[in-house]
């Protein structure tokens, strides 16, 4: 098995390395990763430059873009072999609920899957968190799942560790994302030129952490494991749609 591994949080993430160091005893594995973090990405692509791609010691490759371009560079670009997988992480700190929307991890096998390859977002629920490897052999036993009986073509996971011993761990819960109240306001403030500069606010509060959802299962121990569509289609609304849309003419 050959794996195309990525994340947002750049190619020197002792989450990163840690993956690498767990699955290449048993897969071949491409490393391409940003030169620097690139959380709250998103999908962006950049189009209004050109992209370098070095390569570190280690072998892994990094790029001067965002988690998208990586990925996209490396399916589209410079590999001579095609993988069978993309896996974005292990990401530092947890990718939960709206999180999906802005994380660069998430995009990452977004973009693997838009190219026509199975994909993992794998993320570890605590930004202080130093010790990656319960997650990564986590991981590893998905792989190997995978390896065995393989998902369908299109297949997603977002996938949230708690950061806990490897035998303090209660299993995976396949879940629903949950969602979050609106992010505070931004925080306004002044460089010191005085000029004035805002800083992002912090994301909302958790408002719907029910039995189901993926907040749930990591607040409860277990590995939430979320199957993600990239159609953003209300598919539910269209009929009711369709009828507001005949009292008009546009």
């Amino acid at each position: 098995m050959h794996i195309l591994l990525s994340n947002d949080d750049g190619y020197l993430s002792p989450g990163l390395e840690c993956l690498w160091e767990t699955l290449r005893p048993h897969a071949r594995v491409t490393v391409v990763a940003p030169d620097r973090d690139c959380s709250g990405a998103s999908s962006s692509l950049t189009l209004r430059r050109p992209l370098r791609v070095h390569r570190a010691r280690n072998g892994f490759f990094y790029v001067d873009g965002t988690p998208t371009d990586c990925v996209h560079l490396a399916l589209t670009g410079f590999m001579d072999e095609r993988p069978d997988m993309v896996i974005a992480g292990i990401n530092h700190g947890a990718n939960l609920g709206d999180d999906v929307l802005y994380s660069g991890t998430v995009a990452a096998a977004m973009e693997g899957r838009f190219l026509g390859y199975s994909a993992l977002a794998v993320s570890l629920c605590n930004y202080e968190a130093v010790d990656f490897k319960p997650a990564a052999e986590l991981v590893l036993r998905l792989v190997e799942a995978i390896r065995r009986t393989p998902p369908p073509p299109d297949l997603i996971l977002n996938i949230n560790i708690p950061d806990r011993p490897q035998g303090a761990l209660r299993g995976c819960m396949v879940t629903r994302l949950g969602y979050r109240h609106p992010a505070a306001p931004a925080v306004r403030a002044t460089d010191p030129n005085g000029r004035e500069i805002f800083w992002v606010g912090p994301a909302g509060d958790v408002q719907d952490a029910s039995e189901g959802t993926d907040f749930y299962a990591v607040n409860n121990g277990y590995t939430s494991v979320t199957p993600l569509s990239v159609d953003l289609t209300r598919h539910s609304l269209l009929p009711e749609l369709r009828d507001w849309m005949r009292r008009f003419t546009l």
